[in-house]
């Protein structure tokens, strides 16, 4: 685990990043104290449900169609 101040982390924060992605830990301190620490976050797939869109027919689908509206397609 490495400790970084504040400006020197804002300065080098692509860089940080990078060494958090390779699995360091990483420590912003403010004045000496440590404030924050730069970690990882998991990267699990997100969970999707399935699911349908509802369809409502505003037609009863068995009946024969108007030779009209077959011409106008």
């Amino acid at each position: 685990m490495s400790t970084y101040n504040l400006h020197e982390a804002k300065t080098h924060l692509s860089r940080l990043i990078e060494a958090v992605l390779r699995g360091e830990e990483v420590t912003i301190a403010r004045y000496g104290t440590p404030v924050a620490q730069l970690v990882a976050l998991p990267m699990a797939p997100k969970k999707r449900t399935l699911g349908f869109y509802p369809i409502v027919f505003t037609s009863n689908l068995t009946e024969p169609t108007d030779d009209s509206l077959i011409r106008m397609c």
